[in-house]
């Protein structure tokens, strides 16, 4: 591979387990060519809760063929009643040449090598938000996406809101004049976990769903993504709320402020701690400060001539004392999404919340959770993505991998 190419481990890592006759790092597997009126075959990674939500928002012209879980028991609940092949290696899922696509619905620290695999086996991908795990890992998997030219959809259906757009054009637009600073929810930062060890489910494959990340005993509240709390809360898995919601939250105030596909410039903690405020500062100077003032799924913008409030599904336009609010609900924002996806499939067009607006979203995040480790003022470069001369900061852009997983 060239200097410039995601250094994806695929031999190694298929050789470390059980990989015989699967592809090979170079050869992407032809794409079954989908006519006008075929319907497109999706495989689903993760039969979780999340994965049989989004799978049931399939239009009729897609149709799931294949599962794939570390856990038995989930394979056989979903697939009850069904005939769907199913898989304990998601590898062998992604060597079935009737699949044109893949849901990818694991958690976190997953999402990245599912995808690649996903792209380098000629497969189309919609993968959960966060995107990723680490900012490397969201620059390796927008590179496998361009190399194998596959259509890679982010699970950020807000993107699809009726409202949410309304209320993004009208930021942009100059509705309340010009942006001087954004306001947000404080989203928590994972913490390490000290679970105790319970007996591993029979059917599940622990060690396989920790993937990547070190060897630590079983516990359901780990193994569930919000339980007490959930391996969502917890560092070696997540990136914590600030990755959860915040790529929510946070991909509709770049979305707004006219940065999907770029970034900030500085990122600061206001004070010490895993839950203390933390603002960005972008090139054109609007400060967004996550702390505390917005809602969780969006952001409110303060203008020189009124605000808006951005949520989940409504925003509000404040002007001279008057509230113009509009709320659609949105409850179909997960349908339009995924319609959206299959219609980019059909036209290889990019989709409404492409790889690289996903991964610059999860980029924030990690920024924000980064500034609270360290302390400090960091600045950023986000042509690059790197911490200008700050090599401690820039030790944080990945995390070591567990053998014999690696990007």
């Amino acid at each position: 591979m060239t200097k410039q190419e995601p250094s994806i481990g695929r031999r190694s890592f298929l050789g470390g387990v059980a990989g015989a006759g699967l592809l090979a790092l170079t050869g992407c597997v032809t794409a079954r060519k989908i006519g006008p009126n075929d319907r497109i075959n999706i495989g689903l990674i993760g039969a979780g809760r999340r994965g049989r939500q989004i799978a049931a928002t399939l239009p009729p012209d897609a149709q799931l063929v294949a599962l794939a879980d570390v856990n038995t028991a989930r394979l056989a609940e979903m697939n009850a009643g069904k005939s769907l092949r199913t898989f304990t290696d998601y590898r062998k899922l992604l060597e079935s040449r009737d699949v044109d696509a893949v849901l990818i619905a694991t958690p976190d620290h997953w999402h990245t090598l599912c995808s690649v695999h996903a792209c380098q086996a000629g497969k189309d991908v919609y993968c959960e938000k966060p995107l990723t795990l680490t900012v490397r890992e969201g620059r390796a998997m927008v590179k496998a996406a361009r190399r194998y030219k596959r259509v890679v959809q982010t699970g950020s259906q807000q993107r699809s809101m009726t409202a949410c757009e309304d209320g993004c054009r009208a930021v942009s637009e100059g509705r309340v004049g010009k942006i001087k600073e954004v306001h947000g929810a404080n989203y928590p930062s994972p913490w390490e976990c000290d679970l105790p060890e319970q007996p591993v489910p029979e059917g599940l494959n622990w060690d396989m769903w920790l993937g990547q990340t070190p060897v630590r005993p079983y516990n359901l509240d780990i193994y569930l993504p919000r339980a007490k709390p959930g391996w969502i809360s917890f560092r070696p898995w997540s990136g914590g709320e600030m990755t959860g919601w915040g790529a929510h939250g946070l991909d509709i105030i770049q979305w707004a402020l006219g940065f999907s596909e770029s970034g900030p410039v500085e990122v600061w903690p206001e004070g010490q701690g895993l839950k203390c405020p933390v603002s960005f500062r972008y090139a054109n100077g609007v400060v967004v400060k996550l702390d505390g003032k917005g809602p969780d799924g969006g952001g409110l913008f303060v203008g020189d001539k009124g605000e808006i409030l951005i949520d989940r599904g409504k925003f509000e336009v404040r002007e001279g004392g008057n509230t113009q609010s509009t709320n659609n609900g949105a409850p179909s924002d997960d349908k339009r999404h995924m319609i959206n996806w299959i219609e980019s499939i059909r036209s290889r067009r990019a989709p409404i919340a492409d790889v690289e607006i996903g991964h610059r979203t999860a980029t924030m995040c990690h920024l924000g959770n980064i500034a609270r480790w360290t302390g400090r003022h960091l600045k950023w470069d986000p042509k690059k993505e790197t911490f200008p001369g700050d090599a401690d900061a820039n030790t944080y852009l990945q995390r070591p991998m567990r053998a014999p997983y690696k990007l």
